[in-house]
Formats: structure tokens, C-alpha cells, sequence
């Protein structure tokens, strides 16, 4: 809760605690559930990212930086409007490095079979460089401690709107970390990458799949993507551990993508990702948060969903049957007071109140074609 840059920035913690709020009122979420995390180490965090750029994370974190580090601030990406420096952010970041660890460890010592540390998932950090609201790459540090400490083939799943390049980049030439990622084309939205000929390189080529979509992509072009091909590549890839990123930002009310999906591919995309992880790798399943900047209307309902499935939740079952069950009228009479917002009714979203977009064929037969392309090296 205190990876936090100023309350105007998009990436809020509130998220957080709406969600949370929202599992506990419908009995979702016990004490039982939940583990004691801890921050990552200097260590941990150097298998990722360069001495120099963690060295002027910690000066920027103290209540008055030197001029000197301000200045050099901006070759590191901590001046800029999406990752400004603030105080307290090291410790802040770290604890969110040091979630997902905790969160691949409960899975792979066998402790759980699934785990979700929903303060994760800053995709974005590179080795030297904060970027797009994320200072340490808490995946890329997490995935590197389960080939570190359990030899573990890891297959990296990245649904959020925004292409996971900092993850990507960090294995592009490992051939034990497969990393995908589905998201709107890097042609029209940050951070400009994830195109197909993105495959990985050396000894890891092929190791890595982009499902770059067009803008104003819909539910069913979404889901047809993103089901045929990982399926495919999960049942070629083979891993030992599925770490899947579950930003919620290709939905039509995101401010900060084009998309026009519903939250009806947030209640399909874990339950497909539930099935793969018992059919490969004996349910090892470790799950982020990551985007999602609608954080009154939909964040919480994405995320809910998310760990209703995670945890075979009997409210799981009751979606399929009844989408348009009502949330909780406790839960919205407590938020909704501090949201201008009109706060959803239902879990699920009401599609007979939408309207089509007009060039959906076409937006359609484009994606089947980046589709195709994708999988012409998988059988």
C-alpha cells in the first residue's frame, strides 16, 4: 500500500483495498488464505537490475534527495510523469518484489498450489530503468528465483493491455522461461513493443510469442486469440510453473488502452489458465495484479474473479451460471460515497446495454492473421 506516487497518478493503491474489501464481503478471503511476505534483498534484486540504477532508487527514496541524484534521476526514468521518484519508494518496491517471491515460493516448496499477489506485476522496470509506473521488475525477480532455487521451467503469461517488455527482455535468451504476452499493438500504445518478430534470441528463439491485437479488439477476437494460442504453446513449452501477469486494462471503460473487451474475459482467461496449470505442471500456479486504471468500476470485479477461480470458490460456479448476479450491496454503499463514478450493479457486465463497433470483421480478420503468424512455428 505504500508503492504509492501521489494521489492524481493512475497507478493507486485503492485498488487494492477495493478489491480485497470486495472478497471479504461476499467470504472469500480468510486469514487462513493469507501469507506473511517479506521485502526482497539487495541480492534478489541485483539478479535483475544494475548496482547503479538500485543505488539511485535508494537516494531518491530519502525525504530530500541531493541535487546531484535529482539531476541523474532522469537517465535512470525517475523524473518522468508516469515513474516519479517519492519518498519511501525502495521499501515500497521492494515489498512488492518481495510478494511475488513469497508467492513462488508458497507454490513451489508445495505449501499451495496456487498463490496471487495482486501488488504485483511492474512488467515495465528494465535492468537500469523505471518505466511505465514500475521501479522493480517484481516478475522478472520472482521468475529468476524459481529457476535459481528450484531449476524450474517457468511459462510467463502476460494478459495485460500493455506489452510485458521488461520481463521479456530480462529472458529473451533463456530457453527455460517461455515468456507471452497479449496486448494492444505496440504501434498505438506505450511502450511500443511486442511486435511478432519479437521471438527471443540464441538459445532462447522461440521461447517467446506476442499477440499484438488491434485497437478496439472485442471479447470473442480477444478470448479466440488468446485461447488457440496458449494452448498451443503451453502444451509445447511444457513447464514446470505457470506465472501469469492479470492486468485488467483492456477494458472498454480503461482510460489508458483502446480496447473494448468486457469483463466477461476476466472470468474466462484464469479459468483457462487454471485448467493448463493442472493439466502440465500439477496446478503450480503463481498469479500478479498488474494494470487497470478503471479502478472504481472495474479493477475490483476483474480481480475478484480472478481469485474466485484461483481459489475454486463456489461464487466461481454461480458466475457461470448467472453473470448478472448483483455485488454485494454492503460493498457499494460503502464506496460508492467516495466515487464519482456510477459503481457497477453486477458482477459481470450487461452487453445489451453496448454498442458494436462497426469495423469488428475487419479488427477480427486481422487479429486472425497476427494469430496465424504467431503460431507458424508451433504444431
Amino acid at each position: 500500500m505504500n508503492y504509492r506516487f501521489h494521489d492524481g497518478h493512475p497507478f493507486h493503491p485503492i485498488r487494492l483495498e477495493l478489491t480485497m474489501d470486495l472478497l471479504r464481503e461476499v467470504g472469500a478471503l480468510t486469514p487462513q488464505q493469507m501469507h506473511l511476505s517479506r521485502p526482497a534483498t539487495d541480492e534478489e534484486l541485483l539478479w535483475i537490475h544494475q548496482p547503479a540504477y538500485l543505488e539511485a532508487v535508494k537516494q531518491l527514496s530519502l525525504p530530500n534527495p541531493e541535487a546531484d541524484w535529482i539531476t541523474r534521476g532522469e537517465q535512470f526514468g525517475l523524473l518522468d510523469e508516469d515513474t516519479p521518484y517519492f519518498p519511501g519508494m525502495h521499501d515500497a518496491a521492494t515489498w512488492v518484489v518481495g510478494g511475488t517471491i513469497t508467492a513462488v515460493e508458497a507454490v513451489l516448496s508445495g505449501s499451495s498450489t496456487h498463490a496471487l499477489h495482486l501488488g504485483g506485476g511492474l512488467h515495465h522496470a528494465l535492468s537500469a530503468r523505471a518505466a511505465g509506473f514500475c521501479v522493480y521488475n517484481d516478475t522478472a525477480v520472482a521468475i529468476d528465483y524459481a529457476r535459481r532455487n528450484y531449476g524450474a521451467r517457468v511459462l510467463y503469461v502476460d494478459t495485460d493491455v500493455h506489452h510485458g517488455d521488461g520481463v521479456q527482455w530480462s529472458f529473451y535468451s533463456d530457453p527455460d522461461v517461455c515468456t507471452y504476452s497479449i496486448h494492444e499493438t505496440g504501434k498505438y500504445l506505450f511502450p511500443g513493443t511486442g511486435f511478432l518478430p519479437e521471438r527471443g534470441e540464441h538459445q532462447g528463439y522461440g521461447a517467446c510469442m506476442n499477440l499484438p491485437l488491434q485497437p478496439y479488439t472485442e471479447d470473442a477476437s480477444w478470448m479466440e486469440c488468446f485461447e488457440e494460442s496458449i494452448r498451443k504453446l503451453t502444451a509445447h513449452f511444457q513447464p514446470d510453473l505457470i506465472v501469469s501477469l492479470h492486468g485488467c486494462d483492456a477494458h472498454a471503460l480503461d482510460p489508458l488502452s483502446h480496447m473494448h473487451c468486457s469483463m466477461s474475459i476476466y472470468r474466462e482467461m484464469p479459468a483457462i489458465l487454471h485448467e493448463l496449470a493442472h493439466t502440465y505442471c500439477e496446478g503450480r500456479w503463481v498469479a500478479m495484479g498488474g494494470g487497470g486504471y478503471d479502478f472504481w468500476r472495474v479493477v475490483p470485479r476483474a480481480w475478484s474473479l480472478l481469485w474466485l477461480e484461483m481459489s475454486d470458490h463456489p461464487l466461481s460456479a454461480t458466475l457461470r451460471q448467472d453473470p448478472l448476479l448483483p455485488l454485494p450491496q454492503a460493498w457499494m454503499d460503502r464506496w460508492q460515497p467516495q466515487t464519482p463514478f456510477e459503481l457497477p450493479v453486477a458482477w459481470l457486465d450487461d452487453l445489451s446495454h453496448w454498442e458494436g463497433i462497426p469495423r469488428r470483421a475487419e479488427i477480427t480478420t486481422k487479429n486472425r492473421e497476427t494469430l496465424a503468424v504467431a503460431l507458424q512455428d508451433y504444431p
